[in-house]
């Protein structure tokens, strides 16, 4: 498992990270305090409190591609 910190804090960057997430097959899920959700999920996210930077769980060794393109959301 590779972990990533992003921060998403429009609407517009949650649908935008929904569809990147979305085009790969592995497992990715979103930590955030208490809350795990699944990366994939568009209501799911939304229940988090975008404000706060949000922990990135990518659960495969093969998801270069997949980190290069979530630098854009650093926070």
């Amino acid at each position: 498992m590779q972990t990533f910190d992003i921060l998403l804090g429009a609407t517009d960057d949650v649908r935008r990270f929904v569809n990147l997430s979305n085009r790969y097959a592995f497992s990715i899920a979103l930590r955030q305090d208490r809350a795990l959700i699944d990366a994939k999920s568009l209501l799911g996210i939304l229940s988090l409190d975008l404000t706060k930077p949000i922990t990135v769980e990518v659960y495969s060794s093969h998801c270069q591609e997949f980190l290069d393109e979530l630098a854009a959301y650093a926070p």
